[in-house]
């Protein structure tokens, strides 16, 4: 029986799901003025959580065959013969309407779509279609996987507000090079496959040269949230900082082209993304947020008082 729930929990990609969650979770609270409701805060996240479960399951049943080929992935349970492709879309439709559930009935509706639209964008847009059409398929599909801290903004307020969208767009821009460091460690993986992934088609002097220039843009993006005063200089010297250290990295990859340095690329790259939203989460606590207005950013503050001094 634990040999069996080990299966399943292998399928659930827990390690990227957890990654989810705690940008999820940065979002909701970053939503928040006043009290923490948290029990709201646990029931989204077990809904997210679930969901996005719900996709990597779906993800593993449809790339089966692939996986089979692929010597990182053939020892997964469906390649390996350990779970039926039967047994795993019932777990997957499970998950699904166990998280999907959960956000609508005690969340809110606007969160459970989204959280659906990211399901399917994720397991049959990407997946299906993108994933083996084009090498920019993380590039179009990489909104999915951008949406939690903007579905934990919509858990706790039940709206689109722009600061929503600045956090949706670091993890967007953050994806690229993210995901094309890991491509180029495995792109003999994926040429056995057939699969389309930018060193594949380009080579990796090319996708180097793509994660140098998408990180130039990372690190001017994860500057909005100071820009809009929707955060202040502690994280804005954690954001010039980890943008810094990233560069470097990336830098160093593209001269070199080593696979090894690639690999460390794409781990310094989650914890990247895990230091700068920790960043932007202590730096909502920080006195100089604590007597703004519920709803007010730091920016409306400082505008407020030169209209003031100004008369």
């Amino acid at each position: 029986m634990t040999a069996i729930l080990k299966q399943y929990y292998e399928l659930t990609k827990p390690g990227v799901v957890a990654l989810i969650v705690f940008t999820a979770i940065v979002g909701m609270l970053l939503a928040i003025d006043g009290q923490i409701p948290w029990l709201l805060i646990l029931i989204s996240s077990l809904g997210i959580g679930l969901a996005a479960s719900s996709g990597a399951v779906l993800n593993h049943l449809i790339d089966q065959k692939n996986d089979a080929k692929m010597v990182r992935t053939q020892h997964r349970p469906l390649p390996s013969g350990r779970l039926s492709s039967r047994q795993v879309l019932t777990f997957a439709i499970t998950l699904a309407v166990l998280g999907l559930g959960l956000l609508q009935w005690y969340v809110n509706t606007l969160t459970m779509v989204l959280t659906f639209v990211s399901l399917i964008g994720y397991a049959l847009i990407y997946t299906v279609y993108l994933k083996p059409a084009t090498p920019q398929n993380i590039v179009i599909g990489g909104a999915a996987g951008a949406a939690p801290p903007l579905l934990g903004w919509t858990a706790i307020t039940g709206s689109l507000d722009p600061p929503a969208f600045v956090l949706f767009l670091i993890i967007y821009v953050w994806t690229p090079p993210h995901f094309w460091a890991l491509a180029i460690y495995r792109r003999h993986d994926y040429a056995a496959t057939g699969t389309p992934m930018l060193p594949v088609t380009h080579g990796v002097r090319f996708t180097a040269l793509q994660i140098v220039l998408y990180t130039i843009l990372l690190v001017i993006v994860t500057l909005l949230p100071w820009m809009i005063g929707m955060s202040g200089v502690f994280y804005l010297g954690g954001a010039v900082i980890l943008g810094l250290a990233f560069l470097i990295y990336v830098i160093r990859l593209m001269r070199s082209l080593d696979d090894l340095l690639a690999m460390r690329v794409f781990g310094f790259s989650i914890t990247y993304l895990m230091a700068l939203f920790a960043f932007l989460l202590v730096d909502h606590y920080l006195p100089y947020n604590s007597a703004l207005q519920p709803g007010e950013l730091p920016l409306e503050r400082i505008a407020g008082a030169s209209m003031v001094t100004a008369r």
